[in-house]
């Protein structure tokens, strides 16, 4: 009869800590998730970052070097940019999971002329160049 009681009790604590793992799983997965979704937008924004920041060190360095010079950037991308290119800044709005967006601004001193340019996913190639007896820069996909 004792081994009965024993074996009882072990079955209980068994299903009383698995009803506690359940409960404990509906109250965390939704927050895991959350979290998890919230990582992603950080890494996302940041790499976007990181592009504008190439491309915005490319163009300095074409505009340094004056006419003749030419540079190339390749980057990586985990969504689809676009990116729009004035003589003072570059900027792109990021948009987040939940539909806000923000605005990525990145200055830089240039003289090519007021355009937009379409990172798609994956990999990209820029070339950013000031082409001989050429007033303007120029910057494009390959």
């Amino acid at each position: 009869m004792i081994r009965e009681d024993c074996g009882q009790i072990s079955l209980e604590y068994i299903l009383i800590f698995t009803v506690f793992l359940i409960i404990l799983m509906v109250f965390t997965l939704p927050l895991a998730e959350e979290s998890v979704k919230n990582t992603l937008d950080v890494s996302d924004y940041l790499n976007a970052k990181s592009d504008l920041s190439k491309i915005a060190q490319a163009i300095k360095q074409v505009y340094g070097e004056g006419q003749g010079s030419r540079h190339t950037i390749r980057l990586d991308d985990s969504k689809r940019i676009k990116i729009n290119i004035k003589n003072s800044h570059l900027s792109t709005n990021f948009k987040f999971r939940d539909n806000s967006k923000k605005e990525i601004r990145e200055s830089v001193s240039s003289n090519i002329k007021e355009t937009s340019l379409t990172l798609n996913k994956g990999e990209n190639t820029l070339i950013v160049e000031w082409p001989v007896n050429s007033k303007n820069m120029r910057i494009y996909s390959v």
